[in-house]
């Protein structure tokens, strides 16, 4: 029998929500070495060198118990990389965790809010505040509410000696929009502005295909068919599925779907439930991060 994600109620310790905290496994293997800037841009190198010395900076003997009672006092420093899609931001960011021994956490602007959700600000303030390096991917600025609530949680972690290290998606035919955006960020953090350096990346996506993809329905008794006959499959019906997200926290996504070496979906329409859309493309991204 097929197995479905609406019969799947996961309950994830949490030690398990933190050890979710790290780079996806398709960038498992993402390091400074292998990141190849575009001749054409140079704020690609210009990116790249900067990372790079971040990381050796924050890999530096520390000095003894009153250096490191002092820097610990002190608000650390961070990096803003700010650009189109596709010009390797989210490389850079996972070559750099990669790069940086010691306590560090990695996930997406959705997955920090989703945690303090599930724990509470003071809560994921002091568990994350225990790490020397927090990335933090795809800084969103679309909700004024989630926006504060993260720019808070840096300036706490940022105020406990924490580096910080974003990235954020600007489209890449609007003209200055990049640089708009990482202005947003920078007065929303209004008294941690000094604190961070903004990199501006410039380039093309490297993913762009000039063919053009057509998408043709499929019988719903041959999507079944097709997950009958793979293992680790999963079939569900899209409202269904939509239904069963509400009583899901988001948080415990990833734990929903381990395991699971595909996803079908029967009855997929458009959405026009704004939560209903948010939920979805939360576990979207789950699925394409593993």
């Amino acid at each position: 029998m097929t197995d479905s994600l609406c019969d799947r109620r996961p309950e994830p310790t949490l030690e398990r929500l933190l050890a979710d905290l790290v780079p996806p496994p398709r960038f498992a293997q993402a390091r400074l070495e292998n990141y190849v800037p575009d001749p054409a841009h140079p704020s690609q190198q210009e990116a790249k060198e900067r990372v790079s010395a971040f990381a050796a900076a924050l890999d530096r003997p520390r000095g003894g118990f009153l250096s490191r009672l002092r820097r610990r006092s002190e608000a650390a420093r961070g990096i803003y990389l700010d650009g189109g899609f596709g010009v390797g931001k989210t490389h850079l960011l996972t070559s750099l965790f990669h790069a940086v021994e010691g306590e560090k956490v990695y996930g997406t602007f959705v997955e920090y809010t989703d945690l303090v959700g599930a724990l509470g600000f003071q809560k994921a303030v002091d568990l994350l505040g225990a790490s020397r390096l927090v990335c933090i991917d795809e800084f969103e600025l679309d909700d004024p509410g989630d926006t504060l609530l993260m720019t808070r949680l840096i300036r706490e972690l940022s105020d406990r000696g924490v580096s910080i290290v974003a990235t954020s998606n600007t489209l890449p035919d609007a003209l200055g929009e990049g640089r708009f955006a990482a202005q947003d960020f920078l007065r929303e953090i209004q008294a941690m502005a000094e604190r961070f350096e903004v990199l501006r990346i410039d380039g093309e996506d490297y993913r762009r295909r000039d063919g053009v993809a057509e998408i043709s329905a499929l019988p719903e008794q041959e999507v079944r068919e097709h997950a009958t006959a793979q293992d680790g499959a999963t079939f569900d019906g899209f409202d269904e599925l939509l239904s069963h997200l509400m009583r899901v926290h988001p948080s415990r996504y990833g734990a929903l779907i381990d395991e699971v070496a595909a996803a079908h979906l029967t009855g997929v329409h458009g959405l026009t439930h704004h939560h209903d859309a948010l939920r979805f493309v939360v576990l979207v991204d789950r699925l394409y991060d593993r």
